[in-house]
């Protein structure tokens, strides 16, 4: 089996993820060439993720490279993967899922969520700045984009006076001594996906190669849990700058899903919990849940807002 070309974004988080899964395929005894690839959401640092449109906006580039056969395979954080693929496009692995936990980042160790002290957050997330509205409405928001690097230097600069992460990146990056906070996924549900590396290719990628990637990347318990996710994020046609939620877990081979949508001023939170067996029916039972609650009239006042 040639060489396989392995397509990442060239941030040091991705390229963390990068070389863990190319690492992953060597030790199984393939040959792995790391190709870097800049993406739309890694170029436009000065918009919100809403604004530039959040289809596609850290994976179109790897995509076309996909396409034209210039890669093999691409890597991405599950979380940053739009929920409709194209026809031409599969996903074939989800590594093992890390802690999904969102965590408040801090060089003041004393600064917790909980505390009822105002302070000021730094995110770009749309879900994480609902979330904080309807649980924390004492605290204030700063837009955040960039790597993390870039963040936690904005943070030392004192732009903010905290950052709410995701703990998998925290983590992989070597910052776990500034988190003050893990929130509990009681309240912050994450974002679907989180936590997860997602393995796409092209349709058309010989079967073999496909076969032997997925074998040595794939997790089955947290691919059960992201297809019932992605199935429910996709029906509420959920980008990234929506702020939808939805956690899959799955006990005594039974799947459980947690989801809900947060109006963007955080006055309003829709949450259910449905369990099955059939990820892909779970997922979509449970959008269908959600929008008949009442989640179609908030999911279409917060696309008008975003629109404006």
């Amino acid at each position: 089996m040639n060489t396989i070309k392995l397509g990442t974004r060239g941030s040091k988080l991705a390229l963390w993820q990068a070389y863990y899964i190319k690492d992953t395929l060597e030790k199984g005894g393939l040959s792995v060439e790391i190709v870097i690839i800049e993406t739309k959401g890694d170029l436009i640092l000065d918009r919100s993720l809403s604004k530039i449109g959040s289809k596609g906006v850290f994976t179109e580039e790897l995509e076309e490279k996909l396409r034209s056969g210039e890669i093999d395979i691409a890597q991405h954080s599950a979380k940053d993967l739009q929920s409709d693929l194209a026809d031409d496009l599969e996903l074939i692995a989800f590594t093992e899922r890390e802690k999904v936990n969102d965590v408040l980042v801090s060089l003041d160790k004393s600064l917790s969520l909980e505390s009822g002290q105002p302070f000021v957050v730094g995110t770009s997330s749309t879900r994480r700045i609902a979330m904080l509205k309807h649980f924390y409405p004492h605290i204030q928001t700063v837009d955040m984009r960039g790597n993390l690097q870039t963040r936690m230097r904005k943070l030392e600069e004192g732009v903010c006076d905290a950052l709410l992460l995701a703990y998998a990146g925290v983590h992989r990056m070597g910052y776990l001594e500034h988190v003050t906070e893990l929130i509990t996924t009681q309240k912050f549900i994450p974002a679907v996906g989180q936590g997860s590396v997602a393995i796409e290719c092209a349709a058309s990628l010989d079967p073999v190669k496909k076969a032997r990637i997925r074998e040595l990347c794939n997790h089955q318990e947290t691919e059960q849990q992201l297809l019932t996710e992605r199935a429910y994020l996709r029906k509420l046609q959920g980008g990234c700058s929506i702020p939808v939620f939805g956690l899959a877990v799955q006990e005594n081979n039974q799947l459980s899903i947690t989801g809900g949508i947060v109006s963007l001023d955080g006055s309003k939170i829709l949450k259910e919990t449905l369990t099955g067996e059939n990820p892909e029916a779970l997922g979509l039972e449970l959008a269908g849940k959600i929008l008949s609650l009442g989640g179609d009239k908030i999911l279409a006042e917060i696309k008008s807002q975003l629109n404006n």
